[in-house]
């Protein structure tokens, strides 16, 4: 949907402090959050309140800072390369990718503030890691929060913040509602991102880049891991590439197959927590053919992301 034909529509008169935003995890289709918020940004709606588990603690934290539009220009210009450079590899350390040089980009590319300085009220899922319990990062460094929030298990090393050992908040809670609604919404809208996946292998070919690009672009990622790993992984290099990312362009790879078994259960945690604590509107984003690991196709996303408050935009009317 684009900005032109929102903009047609009557901006809906409403009380935003009453209103929270849970945005759920779900990797590279988190960036339709980015276009879920700008879209109910141009017909009214602009949370006061907002919960974010994951990337959606990412994407929710740029929003509540005033960072949105510029986190959008980044995205919709990430290329396969540069997702490659932000990927520190280590097999030693909790997780194959140890974060630092992705908690770097987030500081060239968003103003460190606390939380509680931000001109919305924000608030961050995680898991704590030795008793599972769910923590809400509420106050503090916000890019401390974020990076606690991403972590998911197995791919990104955990993040210890104030003494804990924090995963990925959608282990626990992959659509914050409840935290919003303890943050004081009325009115709750949860974006999930994972509802259509079950069942659906996450590439599409009719949407791969070209193979021999593919090619190029991981000949560039072992270039990287070789330079990190050489001394022990010189020899299987080959080896562990198939099962990092899968052997073709059909096969899934360690790396998809352990993100993907995740989200899959946190779609199954939302859909039990939700039963218990339903939010007033749920926003689906149609996603279901980008690969977890495709950061780069973020203009894709963000465009579903709008499309997606098209489709909802009589309930939103109906309700608000």
């Amino acid at each position: 949907m684009s900005v032109d034909v929102l903009k047609k529509y009557q901006k809906i008169n409403i009380d935003n402090s009453r209103i929270g935003i849970a945005l759920g995890s779900g990797s590279a289709r988190g960036w339709a959050h980015i276009g879920v918020l700008q879209a109910l940004a141009e017909i009214g709606i602009e949370p006061d309140i907002v919960a974010g588990s994951s990337i959606g603690a990412l994407v929710g934290a740029a929003y509540a800072s005033n960072q949105l539009d510029e986190m959008g220009e980044i995205v919709k210009t990430l290329s396969w390369k540069d997702i490659v450079s932000y990927l520190d590899m280590s097999i030693m350390a909790g997780g194959l990718i140890q974060g630092e040089k992705l908690a770097n980009f987030f500081r060239n590319h968003m103003k460190e503030m606390d939380i509680e300085s931000l001109p919305r009220r924000f608030a961050a899922v995680a898991t704590e890691l030795s008793s599972g319990r769910e923590i809400w990062l509420q106050n503090g460094s916000l890019l401390d929060a974020v990076r606690a929030s991403v972590a998911l298990p197995g791919l990104f090393t955990p993040f210890k913040y104030n003494n804990q050992w924090l995963v990925d908040g959608g282990i626990v809670d992959p659509v914050p509602v409840s935290l919003c609604r303890a943050m004081g919404a009325e009115i709750v809208i949860a974006v999930s991102l994972n509802g259509d996946i079950i069942g659906k292998h996450g590439r599409n070919n009719n949407q791969l880049v070209k193979q021999e690009e593919i090619k190029e672009n991981e000949t560039e990622l072992w270039g990287r891991i070789s330079d990190q790993l050489e001394k022990t992984l010189r020899e299987k290099k080959n080896a562990l590439l198939s099962r990092l990312f899968g052997d073709s362009l059909t096969s899934p790879g360690l790396i998809e197959v352990l993100a993907g078994s995740i989200h899959i259960m946190q779609d199954r945690i939302t859909r039990s927590r939700m039963a218990g604590d339903p939010p007033d509107i749920i926003l689906s984003p149609r996603l279901s053919y980008l690969g977890l690991m495709e950061f780069d196709r973020g203009v894709i996303a963000i465009e579903e992301g709008r499309a997606c408050v098209n489709r909802m935009r009589s309930e939103f009317e109906h309700l608000i």
